[in-house]
């Protein structure tokens, strides 16, 4: 018998066909590349087919297996996660993996029931229960997590301390780091990349060449370079927390959401936005349109003038100015903001509180009701400004924190430049002690307005600055990494498979030679320490890969094709193993460094 028999399949006709055409423009096989499309059933006929293949007493097995909480049964070709059974309303749900790496939710219910879900592929009957399959595509999921299995996905968890776990290798990283939320009981982003990291899926989809962006302290580079979209890292992370069999608490980031000077940079954001709208996360950076010299400014009465033209008008900028020059307690300090350094404050953020209240109200139309965690980052600097040059002082801090409340905007975390560096350990003159009572005076500031800090570059931080990190905040703090787990997985593949290594590794030395011969110092001073190695031999260790390493898994050809990607998901299955237990381990001994 087909259980599908009386299936009434519900997608338009030559959706499939097209997936499948863009994917062979693509060239990549999804089950081995993926995180590229927002789905994991790209070829819904083969996936219904398949489940149709099925026998009646297999398929009813796993269904009465499912609403019992048994352990479900073996089938063949067929691989039900335990840990995707939720059952709601008489249904249950449970995800399967199919023999071509394809995954559907199967939807067990009462004959007469109507399905919770729109749109199955099929629905049928198997016995004395109806089956629905569906499709593990981004809508579906969505709808799946909020109406039916919340405690599955991604959520808004407010000031919850956790790290942030950049997944640049994506399916290789995420069993890891569900272990270890669940072994070590703590909260992560556990789904984060950056704009800089990620790529839009149409552009992917229609071989359009990769953007250029700025990234801090680096200079400009190719951006989309782990080869992931932003639609398609929030799908395959969703789908790998519903192969998990645990349950934990998790977000996801659509983290440095930027805003740029020139003329199109808010239709940008909004087009971020619109590709991480099931994100839970949202960290807008206003690095590119804040005004440094405004503080930087010598004259009191052009700082004043400046602030009065972005105001516009003196009225408003009396009432502004007295809000702020209010004297305001925290703690046991109380500060008192001098109008020149008002009108200085109006001069750096006013375009920065603008934009982000405009990108929040996209982002409440965009979600339609469903929280968010909202974070205003600070902690970026343009290529003229050096890092220590612009700090964020604790009166800024204040400053900072006041607007937003004034302007009831819902941030949840700040990311003041504390003086991490990416590629650095601290650095700064104060050292250590100074490190730790800035955050001290930071952390009790946002604290006051009910904000967690954020710490972000953090990769490079060694053992003694995380300790100072943990006591000046009290371990209340989202901790941001990404190049690390990166740098994990090279180390693990230097040692298994040597070869695709060196090849990862002679990649990095060339594109530090470029940039050096373009005039860039710091790729210079790398090939300097390069050279002076007493062992030649190509290592992960190395600084020059761990700065230009990045490019390679998500390098394209002209023709918009992956170059080396597939192959690092196509890896042996000691390597996944070993790495997994490696990068477990050293997620689990961040978090309890760091976390309360």
């Amino acid at each position: 018998m087909d259980p599908c028999s009386d299936g009434r399949r519900r997608m338009p006709a030559g959706e499939s066909t097209d997936m499948r055409l863009k994917l062979d423009v693509l060239g990549i096989d999804p089950a081995r590349n993926p995180a590229v499309i927002d789905t994991g059933t790209w070829d819904p006929a083969a996936a219904v087919a398949a489940i149709a293949r099925s026998s009646v007493e297999d398929l009813i097995d796993l269904g009465l297996a499912a609403q019992d909480c048994r352990p479900l049964p073996a089938i063949g070709y067929l691989t039900p996660y335990p840990g995707s059974v939720v059952s709601k309303d008489g249904a249950t749900f449970v995800m399967v993996g199919l023999a071509d790496g394809q995954y559907v939710l199967l939807e067990f219910r009462p004959t007469g029931q109507d399905t919770q879900l729109i749109a199955p592929l099929h629905d049928g009957q198997i016995g004395h229960l109806a089956v629905a399959v569906h499709a593990t595509d981004a809508s579906t999921l969505h709808r799946y997590l909020r109406d039916i299995a919340p405690a599955k996905g991604p959520r808004a968890i407010g000031t919850t301390p956790r790290l942030g776990i950049g997944v640049r290798m994506t399916t290789a990283c995420w069993p890891a780091v569900f272990r270890a939320m669940e072994t070590h009981g703590f909260a992560a982003n556990a789904i984060q990349n950056s704009v800089r990291e990620l790529n839009f899926m149409s552009d992917l989809l229609e071989g359009r060449p990769a953007d250029r962006n700025y990234a801090s302290g680096f200079g400009t580079i190719e951006a989309g370079y782990t080869g992931s979209s932003f639609e398609g890292l929030w799908t395959w992370g969703v789908l790998e927390a519903l192969k998990h069999p645990g349950c934990v608490v998790f977000g996801a980031d659509a983290d440095h959401m930027q805003v740029k000077r020139s003329a199109d940079g808010m239709a940008r954001a909004r087009r971020y936005l619109n590709s991480c709208r099931y994100y839970t996360f949202f960290t807008m950076d206003m690095a590119d349109i804040l005004d440094y010299g405004s503080l930087r400014d010598p004259s009191d009465r052009a700082a004043s003038e400046r602030a009065r033209a972005l105001l516009g008008g003196e009225r408003v900028h009396r009432e502004l100015v007295a809000f702020h020059r209010r004297p305001w307690r925290v703690g046991r300090r109380e500060y008192q903001l001098s109008e020149p350094l008002v009108d200085r404050m109006i001069g750096k953020y006013w375009r920065a509180f603008d934009a982000l209240a405009e990108l929040d109200t996209h982002l409440r139309d965009l979600r339609s009701g469903e929280p968010y965690d909202l974070e205003f980052t600070i902690d970026e600097h343009p290529p003229e400004v050096a890092a220590f040059d612009c700090l964020t002082s604790d009166e800024e801090c204040l400053f900072v924190v006041n607007e937003l409340g004034r302007r009831e905007l819902p941030v949840t975390h700040l990311a003041p430049n504390a003086g991490t560096e990416k590629g650095f350990d601290y650095r700064g003159a104060d050292g250590l002690p100074g490190l730790e009572r800035r955050l001290a005076s930071l952390t009790e500031i946002t604290s006051s307005h009910g904000i967690l800090v954020d710490i972000h570059s953090a990769d490079d931080l060694t053992a003694p600055t995380r300790a100072a990190i943990r006591r000046g905040t009290g371990g209340r703090l989202h901790y941001k990494i990404s190049p690390m787990l990166q740098i994990v997985f090279a180390g693990t593949l230097e040692e298994i498979h040597p070869d695709l290594f060196r090849e990862w590794w002679e990649d990095a030395v060339a594109y530090a030679r470029e940039e050096a011969a373009a005039g860039s110092p710091f790729a210079a001073r790398c090939l300097d320490e390069l050279r002076s190695k007493a062992d030649g031999s190509a290592s992960h260790r190395d600084s020059v890969f761990h700065h230009y390493g990045f490019r390679f898994v998500g390098r394209r050809n002209r023709k918009g094709r992956f170059i080396n990607r597939e192959r690092f998901y196509s890896l042996s299955a000691e390597f996944y193993r070993v790495h997994e237990e490696r990068l477990t381990a050293y997620l689990g001994g961040l978090a309890d460094e760091l976390l309360t």
